[in-house]
């Protein structure tokens, strides 16, 4: 009997996460010919030994569901890694250097399949989860980071961290780890000067955004 039949609160979700698992791995070896296309989920689902309608319930969006649960993947692999050091005992940009270079590695284990997963996120149809995606990686990886913002911090922090990640993976394709990481170095830079600027400004984002919006609004109405 598994752990979650044989536990007093069992997770009613557990099987589903653990098939689709292995069909995320038996899809892997064929990605770099079949792409991230429907005949994947067809081709990885048979071999799991489920049946059409199954797989149509566990991915009733196709190709789209086993790219997002690459993606996961790799986040819990980062995290897995990162867990063996102490955020406290870096300076805050070697710790998102640190959590940048771990995600790419995982994202980098496999090159052909990399490549064809970012190709199918930037289709048209796909902007949406992959920027939904790169949110939850860069989100997992500033909590990881040790950032409590709950200001406007909290959401740049992630929307740059996010455009980095996908920037620094497109660069590590094209030209290799020692591009993309000098790439990352160079961003990380710039967002730490940027920090500073803030730190001694008397200029706040949010207050302008503000000022901006009464000023319309009394335009408006009055």
């Amino acid at each position: 009997m598994s752990d979650a039949a044989s536990s007093p609160h069992p997770d009613p979700d557990a099987w589903a996460r653990d098939i689709e698992d292995q069909v995320l791995s038996l899809a892997l070896p064929h990605v770099a010919q079949l792409g991230w296309s429907p005949l994947l989920v067809a081709r990885a689902g048979a071999e799991a030994g489920l049946s059409q309608g199954e797989i149509e319930l566990l991915f009733p969006n196709g190709a789209a569901d086993l790219a997002a649960l690459l993606c996961r993947r790799h986040d819990h692999e980062t995290l897995a890694i990162l867990a063996k050091t102490d955020p406290q005992a870096l300076k805050i940009r070697e710790r998102i250097r640190l959590a940048v270079e771990t995600r790419l590695d995982a994202a980098g284990q496999d090159e052909a399949v990399a490549r064809r997963w970012s190709g199918f996120l930037a289709l048209p149809q796909n902007l949406a989860l992959a920027s939904r995606l790169l949110w939850d990686s860069a989100d997992q990886l500033w909590r990881w980071a040790g950032d409590t913002a709950t200001d406007e911090n909290h959401y740049s922090k992630r929307a740059i961290l996010s455009g980095i990640l996908s920037a620094a993976l497109a660069i590590r394709l094209a030209s290799g780890r020692g591009a993309s990481m000098t790439f990352v170095d160079a961003r990380i830079a710039n967002v730490m000067s940027f920090e500073k600027w803030k730190a001694t400004t008397k200029l706040r984002p949010s207050e302008a955004l503000k000022g901006l919006a009464q000023t319309l609004g009394r335009m408006r109405y009055g």
